[in-house]
């Protein structure tokens, strides 16, 4: 269970039971680029939480984890207190890469939570982090999602306005060039222009727009969906025209995009969910290219909506007249391009 008070919707096994439907091309090979592990009041998603997902039917072949502020180190110095969060999912990877628990590697790239608005002091934070994952370190998150309404919410962490254009933060996003980092910035379409700012200032530094690129449904866009979109897609498109720019194409499960699943008495099967988020993957694809989109599953926050298997399915819906080549990009070459992963790690 997700608690009351998490931005995040409940998850509620017994109501994701009551769909199941078969695996659309099961031999398609995947990379999932996006998902969570942690152990929040009262609910918990450890390694063998997420096997379970990943064993339910696809072929993902390996997953990459992204900061989500778990297990940072209670002792020591603040600054090097996310390097508990590598130890940790460092940790689930060799659980993937024992292979005992089935074929996924997961956690076969890990993206950390360094603090890069400490600027250049966030280099030997991340020489840290390289001596505890090597090649598994691939990319950096800090949260800058913010919104001045509070009914615009989806994290827990406290975020300060404009962060993203702060000159500290900025040196710190720079210094990820230097060890070949990504940067992922999970921001709301309001903030969108802030982020082709930073993106236009790190030309050598891969940025990862997050979740569609935040197109906000909740709160004063409830009933605001037409204008949403209009801002949204110029700031796409702008965003678009920077060749070091990426997008993840996932997270419909989060409330504050507004599609409201949870409220039906039964879970979305595949065709309504591709239905609904059709139109964000198709124009995204559209700006960005099949090599600089990824699909992903952002579990388990998008669990309360709708099931894994369901969500990959839809996916396949979407991508079903693409080519095999496009196919391979959207599913598993553009993550394995954009965060470097190696058969070694």
């Amino acid at each position: 269970m997700t608690p009351a008070s998490s931005p995040h919707n409940v998850i509620r096994p017994e109501w994701l039971a009551l769909h199941r439907e078969a695996i659309l091309e099961p031999d398609l090979v995947i990379v999932d680029p996006h998902h969570h592990l942690w152990e929040r009041a009262g609910y918990r998603y450890f390694p063998l939480d997420l096997l379970d997902d990943v064993n339910s039917g696809h072929r993902i072949c390996s997953t990459i984890y992204v900061q989500s502020r778990s297990m940072l180190r209670a002792r020591g110095p603040a600054a090097m207190a996310p390097l508990g969060e590598v130890e940790f999912a460092n940790g689930a990877a060799a659980i993937g890469a024992a292979a005992q628990y089935g074929p996924t590697r997961i956690c076969h790239g890990i993206v950390g939570g360094a603090d890069l608005s400490s600027g250049d002091a966030v280099i030997p934070v991340l020489e840290a982090m390289i001596r505890i994952a090597g090649t598994r370190l691939c990319g950096m998150r800090n949260a800058v999602a913010w919104h001045a309404d509070p009914a615009v919410a989806s994290t827990t962490a406290s975020v300060p306005a404009a962060l993203m254009s702060h000159a500290g933060f900025r040196r710190g996003a720079a210094a990820l060039a230097r060890f070949g980092l990504a940067l992922d910035a999970w921001a709301y379409h309001t903030q969108l222009d802030e982020l082709y700012e930073l993106a236009r200032s790190i030309p050598d530094v891969i940025v990862v727009i997050d979740h569609f690129g935040g197109p906000i449904g909740a709160g004063p866009y409830a009933h605001a969906r037409d204008a949403m979109l209009t801002d949204w897609r110029r700031a796409m498109q702008r965003l678009a025209t920077l060749p070091n720019t990426r997008v993840k194409l996932g997270g419909g499960g989060m409330p504050v995009l507004g599609f409201g699943f949870e409220r039906e008495p039964v879970p979305p099967d595949s065709m309504r969910l591709a239905q609904a988020i059709r139109p964000y993957v198709e124009d995204c694809i559209e700006w960005f290219g099949v090599q600089r989109c990824m699909f992903e599953s952002n579990f388990p926050v998008d669990k309360g909506m709708f099931s894994y298997h369901v969500v990959w399915n839809a996916f396949k819906r979407i991508a079903q007249g693409a080519s095999p080549d496009e196919k391979a990009a959207l599913f598993s070459g553009t993550a394995q391009a954009t965060y470097r992963l190696t058969s070694e790690a």
